[in-house]
């Protein structure tokens, strides 16, 4: 079995160095949603029976609302938007993908579990956008004709910049995350959306109940709630503002989006560490000593993470 990819999380790790029960600890080292969506209550059968095909078309149907999905895309509901990322390079011909650095690592290795070279030059192109871990948006212009695949899993926050109007576009794929934004990450539910024929290949391997009846229940509440989405953006935005203010005297801000802040700092594992002694966990990065990045805190982590800088 190949190492683990570096990754957000890790909490188990840290408390081996660092001590502490999980509940000890904030983890800001993931970007997602402190806030989450609040569950409704699900009907019995949602757990009991076999998700039918009138749930899985009320959470397509939400989807294609929330997000303005073009009338000639089709979407595809997976058990994570990992799961869809797994299974890109079968839509991709050749055995070449360009995918810019620095970026969310699962792309590449997915690509290069199915023995495609990664380079900075071939045509089919893999984009996160918001890119993670700095925040960079794609323009239209900067993005090919041909194959491409739009991470959008932080995108959310931003919806005006999204590229879903792409979609229906034969070979362009867009991702959508549920675990982000909405801060269920648990729950396991991301999204393809793209032209009917670029999306078929996807959903065979997934099987006839790819996402569990919770999942398709929560997922349609979620996506039909308007109100809550615009309120959690406006939480966000204030939320990140305050988080950069905390972290002035500490370093810069140089990327991020309204969900996790990427700063410059002199030393990046030093003040991991610092942190991590307050069982407060943030995200370091192999590809650069200086480069810190943090969540936000949910209202009762602001005073320990505070002090903990102090």
């Amino acid at each position: 079995m190949s190492a683990p990819r570096d990754h957000g999380g890790g909490l188990d790790a840290a408390r081996a160095r660092w001590g502490g029960a999980r509940d000890d600890w904030i983890d800001l080292s993931t970007g997602i949603n402190p806030m989450p969506y609040p569950v409704p209550a699900l009907a019995r059968d949602a757990w009991t029976a076999l998700p039918d095909a009138a749930a899985a078309t009320a959470l397509n149907e939400a989807a294609r609302r929330f997000w303005g999905v073009p009338e000639g895309a089709a979407i595809l509901a997976a058990p994570g938007a990992s799961a869809l990322i797994a299974r890109m390079p079968a839509l991709v011909p050749g055995n070449r993908v360009r995918i810019p650095d620095p970026t969310y690592n699962e792309h590449a290795a997915a690509f290069r579990a199915h023995g495609f070279a990664v380079d900075a030059t071939s045509a089919p192109l893999v984009v996160v956008h918001p890119n993670n871990p700095d925040g960079r948006l794609w323009p239209a212009s900067d993005l090919p004709d041909d194959v491409t695949i739009i991470d959008e899993s932080f995108c959310d926050v931003c919806p005006e910049a999204s590229h879903v109007a792409r979609a229906a576009r034969p070979g362009t794929v867009v991702l959508k995350s549920f675990g982000k934004f909405w801060g269920l990450a648990g729950l396991r539910l991301g999204f393809a959306i793209g032209a009917p024929e670029t999306i078929a290949p996807l959903a065979e391997p997934l099987g006839p109940w790819p996402v569990s009846g919770p999942a398709l229940a929560i997922g349609a509440a979620a996506l039909a709630d308007t109100g809550w989405a615009d309120a959690t953006r406006t939480r966000l935005a204030a939320d990140a503002d305050r988080l950069d203010a905390l972290m002035a005297p500490h370093g810069d801000p140089v990327g991020g989006t309204t969900l996790f802040r990427l700063y410059d700092t002199a030393d990046a594992a030093t003040l991991r560490d610092r942190l991590a002694e307050h069982r407060i966990w943030s995200r370091v990065f192999p590809y650069s000593d200086r480069w810190l990045r943090l969540g936000l805190p949910a209202p009762d982590g602001w005073d320990r993470l505070k002090a903990a800088l102090a």
